[in-house]
């Protein structure tokens, strides 16, 4: 049995694949099933890696939201990546193909059309990208995250289905002791705040926090991912920026958080101030922890803005938009969570009752029943 993946370019898109190739391997032999994840390039190797997928290389355009010459360039290849997918899924001819959508996705979903492959396309946002929403008519089955969703697809082959998450998110609850280790946290009676910064977005969120430390530091001990990209630049700015030493141990900064780091910082955080990216809020939830989420602007990403007030409609986080984001009001909102003790126990029963641990088994159950008729 053969199922491609497809659909990248951020976490969002690709850690949610890995969940539902995590669910594949749990209900279907190893040697029966043949994984493959095909894109512009393979965003995170050691993942494939340990999942045992093939990565296989297809190029695709992106299409910007503003004026670009890029968007003109860009046509050409994503025509040259339907033809390059078009034989490499000639050549394997897979029997089934789950897309998350992203412009990483187009190429490989025309070309599958164009050879009678079935898709399953899974949307982990609070609106329909534009990709995923090419490939509706076609799609065998349809799995969506947030319930308001199934008014506008067609009924038939729509599922509500959640947010595929990582086993390792999933996991059951880490000693606490050794999460705190893991961090080098030795002052466990300040609250914990987990800032999620993401990777592509994660610029204006850490400028944030940094104009926040000496407003935070006295009062949270904080874990701040920062992206691979900026954390160089963020931990420079840290060392200027702390003037109390004193303080210095309760800034723990990490560029990046493995998904056995996420789950113990997720474990022991009080408070997550995150982007509104679906995998982050999904992780989130999954935890049952109380969020502020300051969404990129709906001018650079479309989907941040519906998902962090999705989510924030059913009582599970606060939305503190960027053009309002400033330190006081970032400091306000988190000393109001955790000292009201009764909004934070409903804040957190509100995520739980969001997450979804059976989504990427739902997705995964989907994908081997179509791909069983092919």
């Amino acid at each position: 049995m053969k199922i491609f993946l497809v659909g990248g370019g951020t976490g969002g898109h690709f850690y949610p694949l890995i969940a539902v190739a995590e669910a594949l391997r749990a209900q279907v032999p190893k040697d029966e099933l043949q994984l493959a994840y095909i894109g512009p390039d393979a965003f995170e190797q050691s993942e494939l890696d340990r999942v045992g997928i093939r990565y296989m290389w297809c190029p695709a355009g992106k299409v910007r939201r503003y004026i670009s010459l890029f968007n003109v360039t860009d046509v050409f290849k994503m025509l040259f990546g339907v033809l390059v997918a078009f034989f490499k899924l000639l050549a394997t001819y897979p029997d089934v193909i789950l897309s998350k959508g992203g412009y990483t996705s187009v190429p490989v979903v025309l070309a599958a059309r164009m050879l009678r492959i079935p898709v399953v396309i899974h949307e982990s946002d609070a609106r329909m990208g534009r990709a995923n929403g090419l490939s509706v008519g076609y799609a065998k089955y349809i799995a969506v995250s947030y319930p308001h969703m199934l008014e506008k697809l067609p009924k038939e082959k729509t599922a509500f289905v959640g947010i595929p998450a990582r086993a390792g998110v999933r996991a059951s609850a880490v000693d606490e002791a050794t999460a705190y280790a893991r961090f080098g946290i030795m002052d466990a009676q300040a609250p914990v705040v987990l800032v999620l910064g993401g990777s592509l977005g994660a610029e204006n969120l850490n400028l944030l926090i940094m104009n926040s430390l000496d407003t935070l530091l006295p009062k949270y001990t904080l874990i701040h991912q920062t992206g691979r990209a900026h954390g160089e630049v963020i931990a420079e700015m840290a060392r200027e920026l702390i003037i109390d030493t004193k303080l210095s141990p309760r800034y723990i900064m990490r560029e990046y958080l493995s998904v056995e780091d996420m789950h113990a910082a997720l474990e022991i955080a009080d408070v997550i101030i995150s982007r509104a990216g679906s995998g982050a809020i999904s992780e989130i939830a999954l935890h049952g922890k109380p969020s502020i989420l300051v969404p990129i602007p709906e001018t650079v990403s479309h989907d941040q803005l519906a998902n962090a007030y999705a989510y924030a409609d059913t009582g599970a986080a606060l939305v503190l938009e960027e053009e309002n984001a400033r330190e006081h009001i970032l400091g306000s909102l988190l000393d109001d969570l955790v000292q009201n003790a009764t909004t934070y126990i409903q804040m957190s029963e509100a995520a739980r009752a969001f997450a979804h641990p059976d989504a990427a088994d739902k997705v995964a159950h989907a994908l081997l029943s179509i791909a069983k008729k092919h």
